[in-house]
């Protein structure tokens, strides 16, 4: 290190440190970031910390902020944040995890997602103290002349050592030209930025160490890559999904997003107190403690995980009225006070009938008849509390009749 800290800066460059490595799965290289905060803090300049989105799709669940945490906490130590929105990039889409090539997306669908991810973004960072970017603004008016420039500061072999890629070459896939060039994007964003530090999952690693790769070509000193774990959805094997159904939204409401947090399987849960709440974390290892000796009931960890999680991103309030519903519907095997009155028009049951995937698809209970077979299959649908397991069962329609889907869906049936 070229400079001497005094014993109070010594101290405050390890109390970030700690704070930032809470969590982590890989930093390349560590000593990199001790050295970067050891000179924010000797000088007074903050570290320009990049987080990269691709808005894919509309809505982000809760797999996606264990990097916006991370960047919040950043963000609370003084350092400068710097969201890109991949508008540019996610015309491509990120082919990290792909068996083919990904369907690329319309102008028109990256600006409508990315218009609703700022919004959700505020409800774990200060948006108002955040530098939003959109990668539009230094990739578009790249010449053809300027893009080989870029292209020839890596190689083929180099792009093949990435997994994905090597798999579907393996398995004898195609790969498009143009998906070489997203690493390239991703990567030219720190250079555009010159980003002291990025964040991202561990599926992220080789964009990430791309952007150190281009710094060091355009003569820039390399980002810190900071790797977060990718976290598992509800089914406790697959990543959180929202195609694959194990996802929690951060947009769900709140009697939702409490139910579905109460499906987390129990070994889960350490970790979903660790990368997704704001809870100290003494008092997430007192939990892990307790959990592991028996003093602290899996049911009751997994209601202060659900409550804290309604809290966080729809205050108080509503935490109090999802642990009352979620108590009282499925502790206390009550229905709920209120469920919404849906309506069937006589027609569409026809001969005092329907088949039970076209009620659950008119009673929007489910997106899709493939989902409503799933849920049938899985002994999660009951109609006035019984259950049905027959997906090709005929339902007699009465007027005021109640169906249920899983723990948290109810529609009372009104006839026309």
């Amino acid at each position: 290190m070229e400079f001497e800290l005094s014993p109070a800066e010594k101290q405050e460059v390890e109390r970030q440190y700690a704070l930032l490595r809470r969590g982590v799965a890989e930093i390349v290289p560590e000593e990199e970031l001790w050295r970067k905060l050891a000179r924010s803090i000797r000088t007074g300049q903050p570290l320009r910390v990049k987080l990269g989105l691709d808005p894919s799709a509309p809505d982000i669940h809760l797999g996606h902020t264990v990097v916006l945490h991370k960047l919040r906490q950043f963000q609370e130590l003084g350092h400068e944040v710097h969201l890109v929105i991949g508008d540019f990039t996610g015309r491509i889409g990120d082919p990290t995890g792909k068996s083919e090539t990904r369907k690329q997306l319309t102008e028109e669908d990256v600006k409508r997602n990315a218009r609703t991810y700022v919004e959700q973004f505020a409800k774990v960072l200060d948006t108002s103290k955040a530098v939003l970017h959109y990668n539009s603004q230094w990739l578009a008016p790249l010449t053809f002349a300027q893009v080989i420039e870029l292209a020839a500061k890596i190689t083929v072999a180099r792009m093949l050592e990435r997994e994905d890629f090597a798999k579907r070459m393996q398995m004898e896939q195609p790969i498009s030209v143009h998906e070489f060039f997203y690493p390239l994007m991703q990567g030219y964003d720190s250079v555009a930025l010159k980003a002291d530090v990025e964040l991202g999952g561990t599926d992220q690693k080789f964009n990430l160490l791309m952007g150190r790769m281009l710094q060091r070509e355009y003569g820039q000193e390399p980002q810190v890559a900071v790797m977060m774990p990718l976290i598992e959805g509800l089914d406790g094997v697959q990543k959180m999904s929202k195609s694959l159904g194990n996802y929690i939204g951060v947009n769900d409401a709140p009697q939702e997003m409490y139910g579905k947090t109460m499906s987390v399987p129990d070994e889960l849960m350490p970790k979903y107190y660790e990368l997704l709440t704001d809870l100290p974390l003494e008092e997430v290892a007192q939990i892990r403690t307790q959990l592991e000796n028996g003093r602290l009931h899996p049911r009751d960890a997994k209601m202060r995980l659900a409550r804290t999680l309604v809290r966080m991103y729809h205050g108080d309030a509503a935490a109090d009225e999802a642990e009352r519903h979620f108590v009282t519907v499925f502790q206390q095997g009550a229905l709920p006070d209120e469920m919404p009155d849906v309506s069937i028009s006589r027609e569409i049951a026809q001969d005092g009938s329907i088949w039970i995937v076209q009620l659950l698809t008119a009673l929007n209970l489910v997106p899709s008849n493939a989902e409503a077979r799933r849920m049938i299959q899985q002994g999660g649908v009951r109609i006035d509390g019984e259950r049905v397991d027959d997906v090709n069962h005929q339902v007699v329609v009465r007027d005021g009749m109640i169906v249920q889907v899983g723990k948290r869906k109810f529609a009372r049936v009104k006839l026309d």
